[in-house]
């Protein structure tokens, strides 16, 4: 992005690819949560700025990996919250939520095969959730009608 938005010179400190601006104020667990603040208010963009510095102090967190895939998801990064998502997955096999993170965002990448496998593993585990029952009904009806 070469926009530095208004009364910011192109030029400014922590500019160059790969570098990040001056630190948000506080740690950790302020990022963590002022990114769930951000990602509840809807502004996921926000978030994922916030969730992204978290995660790189925190690397190994379930709750940081989640809230961050949470914000890939919101801003269309779709392939990067599945990769989130999947390493929660790997890490926590009986984690429903991000099964069903995972499911959606293999269904927004068009993999509705691997979408369906992991919505149907977290319909299983959470039967009474209605969100999970129709995400894979969906995903079983493109499926379906794309063979």
């Amino acid at each position: 992005m070469t926009s530095q938005g208004p009364g910011r010179p192109n030029d400014s400190p922590g500019d160059a690819p790969g570098e990040h601006a001056a630190s948000p104020e506080g740690g950790v667990y302020e990022w963590y949560t002022r990114g769930l603040e951000l990602l509840r208010g809807g502004s996921a963009a926000a978030a994922l700025q916030l969730l992204t510095r978290a995660a790189e102090a925190e690397p190994q967190s379930h709750s940081i990996r989640e809230a961050l895939a949470r914000a890939q998801f919101g801003v269309r990064r779709f392939d990067a919250a599945a990769e989130n998502f999947r390493w929660i997955v790997e890490e926590e096999p009986a984690e429903d939520y991000a099964r069903f993170g995972l499911g959606l965002s293999l269904s927004r990448m068009g993999d509705f095969a691997g979408a369906v496998e992991q919505l149907a593993l977290a319909a299983a585990m959470r039967p009474e959730n209605q969100d999970y029952a129709r995400a894979l009904r969906h995903a079983r009806a493109t499926l379906a009608a794309r063979r």
